[in-house]
């Protein structure tokens, strides 16, 4: 594994992959996360990022325009504006871990870098991110560990809502678990979240690794597609005595 901010790893972290390390020593060293509300109706849950609002914005449109034929939560030029190749929509699963498997094999270039990060520093939710992880550059994602900003892509190229998007995996499964998509049954398309060292026994605090899930195995494992593995995109077989838990989207019912 590569990334500029491998000098900030601990010890205990794997040689694979793990959060991002500024925002890491950012929060452990006791940053305040950044926490915008969102202003829609009642039951909606914290948007940490602009990106989430836009999503949470778009649901609440599509809601409330429902009777109005061909009415659009969002313009192509909104959404992307806010990172979306397509606006938030309706999504199964099958479509993201399709889109996922189409990128196995992609690896690092120069520096670290690969497309995922391209897109992410693009985006004005990296702007958000590097502000509540401790007023960064958005450039210092550039080469840094990216299996959390591969999860962020698939849910912005899909248009898929409240996927959540992210580069450092604590916060991304905090927001999970703040918007009660959070849980214990690996379900295709949730986002998975890892803990090498305490495993299913550790907390959101202690995660390394996150990736998606494409099955479950029913034999006390599961099938995973994981950006930064080894430095690429890679197909996995992982324990559930790993994972600290998952992330539901909000997928279409198939």
């Amino acid at each position: 594994m590569t990334g500029r901010f491998d000098r900030l790893s601990l010890n205990r972290f794997s040689s694979e992959d793990k959060a991002v390390g500024v925002a890491a020593g950012a929060v452990l060293a006791g940053a305040v996360g950044l926490a915008v509300l969102n202003p829609l109706a009642g039951g909606s849950a914290a948007a940490e990022t602009p990106a989430q609002a836009a999503a949470a914005v778009a649901e609440q449109s599509t809601a409330s325009n429902s009777a109005s034929k061909g009415s659009a939560a969002m313009t192509t030029a909104e959404a992307k504006e806010a990172g979306y190749k397509v606006a938030p929509r309706a999504v199964q699963a099958s479509e993201v871990i399709k889109l996922a498997q189409k990128q196995v094999g992609i690896s690092e270039g120069k520096g670290g870098q690969t497309k995922f990060h391209d897109w992410y520093v693009s985006t004005p939710h990296a702007k958000a991110t590097a502000q509540r992880d401790g007023g960064f550059s958005v450039k210092a994602y550039n080469g840094a560990q990216w299996c959390d900003m591969f999860v962020s892509w698939l849910g912005a190229q899909t248009g898929v809502k409240n996927m959540g998007w992210d580069a450092y995996t604590v916060q991304h499964a905090s927001w999970f678990k703040k918007t009660d998509r959070w849980g214990d049954k690996p379900k295709p398309g949730a986002v998975v979240f890892f803990d090498w060292k305490n495993g299913s026994g550790g907390s959101i605090g202690d995660i390394d690794h996150v990736g998606l899930v494409v099955k479950d195995n029913g034999d006390g494992t599961v099938k995973t597609i994981e950006g930064n593995s080894d430095n690429e995109v890679q197909k996995k077989t992982r324990k559930l005595s790993q994972i600290v838990g998952f992330g539901y989207p909000d997928y279409a019912k198939s």
